[in-house]
């Protein structure tokens, strides 16, 4: 339900509605509008009798919401959420993209493949310290050794990071480290971790699951907006089909869907979704095409000896030139790639040595 507040209400009258929401079990949220206040509810499964707080002084309206994802759908919130990690803006004009290796495996090669992706424009780092696998005999990681590995990187380049929360043991330490947390498609309905994500209060990607519809999806970003963290975007990184012509089938139409249902902005990964690097530039371009707000791909300088997804990863110089293509296209649909990060202290002393 969604309680508009008269133009002219009285503090007192606004905190009535308040309590009133909490008496009956419910969580209000307040949320500040142009001409006026408005109190979203969330935690009721059945729908709540308008006359409650109709009759109530200060109380314009109480307008029912259908939807179960109140928080990350369009009746709540007008207008879009950005989110600013380290001085880039994900969600707002800007084309933003976020690229480094599907795994952490030295700081060699962390430092190599940060640097090139520093030199040809990337807005963020990614990198796995946890790294989910489906045997249980591939490459798990570097756990926190990993996160040290990717905290030098930041120093260096002054690129924020982007890595992925496996479960709620290495959540804090993850937490500690990275500027953006996300959550890869098999935790998309963990849903004891989202509750936890959402008391974290630092960024959060969420990526949809293997199988998951659009619902699915939004109602998960609900679980980590409902625990009080607003800074959630998406990610989508295909979706298993009968198709067996690429890993996955990365699903465009679920860019403007998404857009037009909620405010959080919405990504892509070319990468995971094709499974092969000829396919991850045409389908960034694709996505930037579709209106997705960035892209996320993975750059290895030694592929063939990777750890980890070797196949779909971009060589710095390919990487390069997707860059250059997505800055043109950016233009061409009215768009811009956002400004790199603006070198931190640790950066700028590291680089002149």
């Amino acid at each position: 339900m969604l309680i508009l507040m008269e133009a002219g209400h009285e503090e007192k009258q606004l905190e009535a509605v308040i309590e009133k929401v909490r008496s009956l079990g419910f969580k209000a949220h307040v949320i500040p509008g142009a001409q006026n206040v408005a109190v979203g509810v969330t935690g009721n499964n059945a729908a709540i009798d308008p006359r409650l707080f109709e009759g109530m002084p200060g109380v314009a309206d109480a307008i029912p919401v259908t939807k179960p994802y109140k928080l990350a759908g369009r009746d709540f919130k007008r207008g879009e959420t950005e989110i600013r990690v380290g001085g880039v803006v994900l969600g707002g004009y800007d084309f933003v993209v976020i690229a480094g290796p599907c795994a952490v495996e030295s700081e060699e090669q962390t430092l190599r493949i940060a640097r090139a992706v520093k030199k040809a424009g990337a807005h963020l780092l990614r990198g796995g310290a946890y790294k989910p696998r489906t045997s249980p005999y591939a490459f798990q990681g570097l756990g926190e050794e990993g996160l040290k590995i990717l905290a030098a990187a930041r120093a260096e380049v002054g690129l924020p990071i982007v890595t992925e929360v496996l479960d709620q043991r290495s959540l804090d330490a993850v937490a500690a480290t990275a500027d953006v947390l996300q959550v890869g498609a098999r935790n998309m309905q963990n849903f004891a971790l989202l509750k936890d994500l959402g008391k974290i209060h630092k960024p959060v990607m969420l990526k949809r699951g293997l199988s998951a519809t659009l619902e699915e999806w939004l109602q998960s970003a609900e679980y980590i907006l409902a625990e009080g963290n607003p800074d959630v975007f998406l990610c989508e990184r295909g979706v298993r089909t009968f198709a067996d012509h690429a890993r996955n089938t990365l699903d465009l139409n679920v860019v403007p869907a998404i857009q037009e249902l909620s405010h959080l902005p919405i990504f892509v990964d070319p990468s995971h979704a094709t499974g092969l690097r000829r396919r991850v530039t045409p389908m960034a371009r694709a996505a930037a095409a579709a209106g997705a707000h960035g892209v996320m791909v993975e750059v290895h300088d030694q592929p063939q000896h990777a750890l980890c997804d070797g196949p779909q990863a971009l060589s710095p110089d390919e990487f390069g030139h997707l860059m250059d293509d997505l800055d043109k296209l950016c233009r061409a649909i009215g768009k811009q790639l956002a400004p790199q990060p603006a070198a931190t202290a640790a950066s700028r002393t590291k680089s002149h040595r």
